[in-house]
């Protein structure tokens, strides 16, 4: 594990958390992972851009699972986290997970698949049309969107100024109350590629 800043400088690394020199502090958080293999990062960070890079030991390749938890209860909050990976087939999706604490919180949730592809960082593989759904911790469906210019809620998604470039991609406006969340997304048709999913606070 790896924490980059916006300027892809390496600001903290770990591989094997027990063997870490944060190893007592990781344990007292109450958030150790269960396997002494797993890697864990506990740092304060100035306000910006930040970006957790996964990687197997050795080249090696597999699923993972990265987790960022807010540590501090003080006015600072994370207000956007995003996770870029790989959409297998329909049976592959990529999951990413949130917990809400507290009162009802107002988020938009975005699947980004073809704008990957463009502009002077454009990957290959992007996924060309992402398809989005919201469950709550039970694994039921809150709501679900393919191409977010055909939805209900296009209005709130324009009015948050922050909707998807490409009209294949999809976005939820929801507003969530404690607990925990899966977006899940997949594509359409059953393809695959690359995608982003992200989760934005839009409350003031």
């Amino acid at each position: 594990l790896e924490v980059h800043d916006s300027g892809s400088n390496i600001i903290a690394s770990n591989d094997d958390w027990h063997d870490s020199a944060q190893a007592s502090q990781i344990q007292q958080s109450g958030l150790a992972p269960s396997d002494s293999r797993e890697a864990a990062i506990l740092i304060t960070l100035a306000p910006g851009n930040y970006t957790a890079v996964v990687s197997g030991y050795g080249n090696s390749g597999g699923n993972g699972l990265v987790e960022v938890y807010e540590m501090d209860s003080n006015t600072t909050r994370l207000v956007n986290i995003s996770t870029r990976g790989r959409v297998g087939t329909a049976s592959e999706p990529m999951i990413g997970g949130l917990i809400a604490q507290g009162g009802s919180k107002k988020i938009i949730i975005r699947a980004l698949g073809p704008s990957l592809g463009t502009g002077v960082n454009a990957i290959t593989g992007a996924l060309a049309d992402p398809v989005l759904e919201l469950r709550d911790g039970s694994g039921n469906l809150i709501a679900m969107n393919d191409d977010w210019g055909n939805s209900s809620q296009v209005g709130e998604i324009l009015s948050s100024t922050i909707p998807p470039v490409n009209p294949l991609e999809s976005a939820i406006v929801a507003t969530v109350g404690a607990g925990n969340y899966t977006a899940i997304v997949r594509g359409a048709d059953g393809a695959s590629g690359v995608a982003l999913v992200e989760v934005f606070d839009l409350d003031p």
